[in-house]
Formats: structure tokens, C-alpha cells, sequence
């Protein structure tokens, strides 16, 4: 998320904030990956509705492409899945440091990133508030 924000020139000081229970597939729950949350919170800044009356489908299209897209190219979208890792658990943890597996989920958060811009690239630009 952060990297797509600076990308477009938006800066806050939420961001990395708002996403750091992301890691560990949540809090170290093993559910989506944390990059995959990431890239789903970078589209919604530029696809995502402005006011909670406002439909919130038009981020639907966009988010599902991108969870699409990243299943394709590694087969899942889950923490657990993706790591072969419990990171709830100490075992867990120590397996995921011992197999390297940071370097893997840099990967999976790099191509994350790269999937988000080319969808935000997609859509037309909308206003973006940029001072949170």
C-alpha cells in the first residue's frame, strides 16, 4: 500500500499504520496474505467509494482482478497456503525464518504491488484526498 500511495505523490503518516496487523495473514492468523490486503487497500484509495451512502460495488471489478490475477500466479491468496507456514505458532515461526520464507513474501508483496498499479493504471483517475 505504501509504495502504490508514493507512487501517486500521496503521503501520510497513517500509511504504513493502517497495515501493520496485516503480516501473518492478519495478525499472524494465517488467513490472506498481508501483501494481498495491502494491494486491495491501495486500489480501494483510487476505486473505492468516497461516502458510506455511495455504492461500494465500483471497487468490486478491480479487487476481484487483482485476487484473480495473484491466485494465478501463485495459487492462493493465503498466508498458510503461501508460506506452508503456522506464523500463530512458535514452530511455525521458527520454520518460516529457517526456510527464508521473508524473502518469498517480499517477492509475493512486490508482485502485489506491481498487480495494484496496473489495475489502478486501468481505471480513471478520481479525486484522492491526500491530507489523512
Amino acid at each position: 500500500m505504501l509504495s502504490v500511495a508514493e507512487s501517486k505523490n500521496i503521503q501520510s503518516e497513517l500509511i504504513p499504520k493502517i497495515a501493520s496487523g496485516f503480516c501473518g495473514g492478519i495478525a499472524r492468523t494465517s488467513g490472506i496474505c498481508g501483501a494481498v490486503s495491502g494491494a486491495v487497500m491501495a486500489i480501494s484509495i483510487f476505486c473505492g467509494r468516497g461516502l458510506p451512502d455511495e455504492p461500494i460495488d465500483k471497487s468490486y471489478v478491480p479487487v476481484k482482478k487483482l485476487i484473480e490475477i495473484f491466485e494465478n500466479k501463485f495459487d492462493s491468496t493465503n498466508c498458510r497456503q503461501l508460506t506452508g507456514c503456522d506464523l500463530g505458532t512458535e514452530e511455525g515461526r521458527k520454520r518460516y525464518f529457517a526456510a527464508n520464507m521473508l524473502e518469498r513474501c517480499r517477492g509475493y508483496t512486490e508482485e502485489a504491488t506491481r498487480m495494484a498499479m496496473s489495475i489502478i493504471e486501468e481505471k480513471p483517475q478520481t479525486e484522492v484526498v491526500t491530507n489523512a
